[in-house]
């Protein structure tokens, strides 16, 4: 066995710890207050920081988010996941979806934008694509803040894609369902964590040692066992935000962690796995109990969550260590959480879980 090899089985699990220890630190009161200026400011002042769109049932959105998009090496969390994102991207623009990219696209943390450019020309190529039919967005994250804040940036998109692209912070999509308008706030999340929003160290830290070092030991972070669990804090801080509003949604990515209607999928076994009970479906909890077990070894041990309202979602990532990738549909009046895995050496869309855009409605 190489010495690779020996590294990686020692290092692993202290590496993914110390990743998730390092990669995230909200404040509660910094995480609401920037989405509140940031929610009023595209409302108030739309074009600035971000755009309404308004839209109708026949209009179709996919989104993704965190695709860390590196330089094919060791540290390149994406690479294994491009087969599964370009036949996506195929399918949903055969389908004339609108692709909405929710930030941290490009990993200019640990990368070059000429390494990401040249490394990266056919997921560029299949973006392009939507931006000639005029339904691509493209809202930057902490990992691709040049985009936001770099006066090159403009410039930079113009060689990438051959024509202009419009960069923002966030985008509120609006539609009337029943009488009543329905808000889908989207943005990337990073907002009030301070390890993520603006902060040097963060950065320099990612580059010089993290970066080396996981090129090396070609460990990727982002497993779905890690974000099968119960909501991450900085999630949390971004739901109790978005209950706060009446027929209003909010979309995000930054944790990797894919959540639906305000609860992740662990959290979805525990809710059923209550209402098996009160039901006295002894074989139901069962199963049940079987699947939370394999997730956390703890059995049927019901953590105490309050009833969540459906007003929060994260689309997960597409730079998980399995290739798969996972986002949020909105189509036909409903709303989406998908997964493309490869089977057999293909790319095949997996709907986890879907609702009607109707339920998000008080």
């Amino acid at each position: 066995m190489g010495i690779r090899k020996i590294l990686q089985r020692s290092f692993r699990n202290p590496v993914i710890k110390l990743s998730n220890r390092l990669s995230s630190h909200p404040v509660k009161r910094r995480v609401h207050g920037s989405l509140t200026r940031l929610y009023h400011s595209i409302i108030n002042k739309p074009g600035g920081k971000g755009f309404v769109v308004n839209f109708s049932a026949e209009d179709k959105f996919i989104i993704f988010s965190d695709h860390h998009k590196g330089a094919k090496d060791g540290a390149d969390d994406f690479k294994c996941s491009e087969h599964n994102f370009l036949s996506a991207l195929d399918f949903y623009n055969k389908n004339g979806f609108t692709y909405v990219c929710l930030g941290d696209s490009e990993e200019l943390w640990e990368n070059t934008l000429l390494q990401v450019s040249r490394h990266n020309k056919k997921s560029f190529e299949a973006e392009k694509q939507f931006l000639e039919r005029g339904a691509f967005i493209k809202i930057f994250g902490n990992h691709d803040l040049y985009w936001g804040n770099d006066p090159l940036a403009p410039v930079s998109l113009n060689l990438i894609y051959g024509q202009p692209v419009k960069i923002s912070e966030g985008l509120i999509l609006q539609t009337e369902i029943n009488g009543s308008k329905l808000e889908i706030f989207l943005t990337h999340g990073h907002q009030g964590d301070s390890q993520s929003d603006g902060n040097w160290f963060s950065k320099w830290f990612v580059s010089t040692v993290w970066a080396p070092f996981q090129s090396y030991l070609r460990i990727n972070p982002n497993t779905p066992a890690n974000n099968n669990q119960l909501k991450t804090l900085h999630n949390r801080f971004m739901y109790e935000w978005s209950a706060r509003y009446k027929n209003l949604v909010l979309i995000t990515g930054h944790t990797h962690q894919p959540v639906f209607a305000s609860l992740t999928h662990l959290e979805m076994l525990y809710r059923d796995l209550s209402a098996a009970k009160k039901a006295n479906d002894s074989q139901l909890s069962k199963q049940l109990m079987k699947k939370i077990d394999l997730l956390t070894g703890q059995g049927d041990l019901i953590p105490d969550f309050p009833v969540y309202k459906p007003s929060y979602f994260n689309s997960g990532c597409c730079c998980y260590d399995d290739g798969d990738i996972t986002g949020i549909e909105i189509a036909d009046g409903n709303i989406l959480l998908v997964k493309w895995k490869r089977v057999k050496g293909l790319a095949q869309r997996e709907v986890l879980v879907q609702a009607a855009l109707t339920d998000l409605l008080e």
